[in-house]
């Protein structure tokens, strides 16, 4: 690694420290020994842990006409329906799984979640 990688991966690993208010959170399902995965269970579940997915993190939407749409240029403003200081979305495949805020990290944008929602709520939406 270059000495300019090395100071990005430094002062992201500074970032990511930031957040030791972060607490560990058992899950029932997955500490109960009843449960425990068999070899076969275990295999299958590593066969999809590679499969790579979108993320996405939303600021905001906003609906305008095609008419309007065709009139954009550079310099115009699109108004979206969140408000300054709102926290963005993070979306999964287009499934809401998080809440966060931007950070700059050596002219680079990334994101602190501040907000996971839970996998009870998102088994609940997918129904």
């Amino acid at each position: 690694m270059s000495t300019d990688q090395d100071q990005m991966a430094n002062d992201w690993a500074a970032a990511m420290a930031e957040q030791s208010h972060v607490e560990a959170t058992e899950l029932e399902d997955f500490n109960n020994d009843d449960n425990a995965f068999s070899a076969e269970h275990q295999q299958k579940l590593d066969s999809i842990l590679d499969i790579p997915v979108v993320i996405s993190m939303e600021v905001g939407r906003s609906k305008i006409s095609i008419r309007n749409l065709l009139q954009l240029n550079q310099g115009s403003v699109v108004e979206l329906d969140r408000i300054a200081g709102e926290p963005l979305d993070v979306m999964v495949n287009g499934t809401l799984i998080a809440h966060g805020e931007v950070v700059v990290v050596n002219d680079k944008f990334g994101i602190r979640l501040t907000d996971v929602i839970s996998q009870t709520e998102r088994i609940k939406k997918l129904k």
